[in-house]
């Protein structure tokens, strides 16, 4: 059974035309998945879609089993899906580093001893201890990448959707996050305009044209 199914979207911004018609992709446990095409065609848009933050003019989102409609129902999703924008500064926003990855677990129910412990580990993990009281503003961009994919971890995600998450990194933060990726379970759904970063993490996947996925050759 796929871990996220998108069945026949279609979807349009007001006053435009359409950018997906009838895009179809699925993705199963431990798959590691590209979409590649050229800007504005849809790509942010469909993992938006997959996650409930758009809602497509036609076509259905299965996640986990079971189809997605209601805000209810995507909240559960984005439980279960990690979704790192393309921009940090879209989900960085609490004073310090520690604060942005505890908030997450905090949410699901954990006390603050059991966030913190979250928080120590991932940064561990990720060799990024050394950020962990930092003032999150203050990061370069290349540290706040890095952060945001921590307070997305933090979350215990069985799918990974990582929106050009080679934006603002030097050639040794993406060589870190390149070794981070490669060494998780998770499932990853990766847009990248980077073909060589792309390779490394998820070679196979889907193109985008003309509102339609296309299964591209290995």
């Amino acid at each position: 059974m796929p871990l996220l199914e998108l069945r026949d979207i279609s979807f349009a911004y007001p006053a435009h035309a359409p950018v997906l018609e009838g895009a179809n992709l699925t993705i199963h446990a431990g798959e590691r998945l590209s979409i590649v095409g050229p800007n504005g065609v849809g790509k942010s848009t469909l993992l938006k879609i997959a996650v409930g933050l758009l809602r497509p003019s036609s076509g259905q989102v299965l996640a986990f089993g079971q189809e997605r409609r209601t805000e209810t129902e995507f909240a559960e999703v984005r439980r279960r899906i990690g979704y790192v924008f393309q921009d940090p500064d879209d989900q960085l926003f609490c004073p310090t580093v520690a604060e942005d990855i505890a908030f997450g677990p905090l949410n699901l129910g954990k006390s603050r001893d059991e966030a913190l412990a979250i928080v120590d580990d991932i940064l561990q993990q990720l060799h990024l201890t050394h950020l962990r009281d930092r003032i999150t503003h203050r990061l370069s961009g290349g540290e706040k990448r890095l952060v945001t994919l921590a307070t997305v971890l933090a979350m215990e995600p069985e799918v990974l959707l990582l929106d050009e998450p080679t934006n603002a990194l030097d050639v040794e933060n993406e060589a870190r996050l390149i070794e981070i990726l490669q060494n998780l379970p998770q499932a990853i759904l990766l847009i990248s305009h980077n073909p060589e970063f792309s390779a490394k993490i998820a070679p196979r996947g889907y193109g985008l044209r003309a509102g339609k996925l296309e299964r591209l050759a290995v």
